[in-house]
């Protein structure tokens, strides 16, 4: 999938590495990105002089990475909950990765990472389709073999809720605090044949059966405009480590 992910997951802009610089308040120099992919948001810190420690752990993704980064990007193929603390870092961030971790110890081992006063950011959000007739048409496309295509809050936050998870989690950790969380806006529009490309690389099509990957993919293709509009909203968390820990 990596390749598939390379081409049809959107990147981040500006704005977003903007927003954590400012709120870091200091020169940041060294990062560590926690599921790095094929380095969307790896190129976005590392082109602005961000030196990047990218760990993931598929191998493909990563040769997939190698071939788009900066130089000042090192790779290392380990899932988070494999890393060692060593190297302490300015940053800590993961970009729509943060879910895979386990929550056991998360916030213990991410202070561990991270220098005393150093930030850690999570960063993300659903692409959803803007038009409600063409969301509701693909919703029934699907319904035979999704009810829904998102993913849950991992610690169950309403959507309602004024902080969303992670925040949720950062506010009840010892080890964090002035937890923040922003919007940025963000509208895209794809082919429909794109739009399904970005499809295939959702979890909840991803482990689907081959057979019914092909059947659900055709049955959206069907009700789909040649061109779709997109709401891809980042949200963006962001929390300092506190110095006395």
């Amino acid at each position: 999938m990596a390749e598939a992910y390379e081409r049809f997951r959107p990147g981040y802009p500006v704005k977003l590495f903007d927003m954590v610089m400012a709120y870091a308040a200091q020169p940041v120099r060294t990062a560590l990105e926690i599921g790095a992919g094929t380095g969307k948001a790896t190129r976005l810190f590392a082109q602005r002089g961000v030196t990047v420690t990218a760990t993931e752990p598929d191998g493909a993704m990563l040769a997939e990475l190698r071939k788009h980064v900066p130089a000042n990007v090192r790779t290392v193929q380990a899932a988070f909950e494999d890393l060692r603390p060593g190297q302490r870092y300015g940053l800590v961030y993961a970009a729509a990765a943060l879910h895979w971790t386990n929550p056991q110890d998360r916030w213990s081992r991410m202070a561990a990472l991270l220098e005393p006063g150093g930030v850690f950011a999570s960063f993300g959000g659903p692409v959803q389709l803007a038009d409600p007739a063409v969301k509701e048409a693909v919703r029934v496309a699907r319904s035979p073999f999704l009810a829904s295509d998102e993913v849950p809050s991992p610690d169950g936050t309403p959507l309602d809720n004024d902080m969303q998870w992670p925040g949720t989690e950062l506010r009840r950790s010892q080890w964090f605090a002035d937890v923040q969380q922003s919007v940025i806006e963000r509208r895209l529009t794809l082919s429909a044949r794109d739009y399904i490309g970005h499809l295939s690389t959702i979890s909840a099509y991803l482990v689907l059966p081959t057979l019914e990957q092909e059947q659900v993919f055709s049955r959206i293709m069907q009700v789909l405009p040649e061109t779709v509009e997109l709401a891809a909203d980042i949200t963006v968390h962001i929390a300092r480590r506190r110095y006395k820990r």
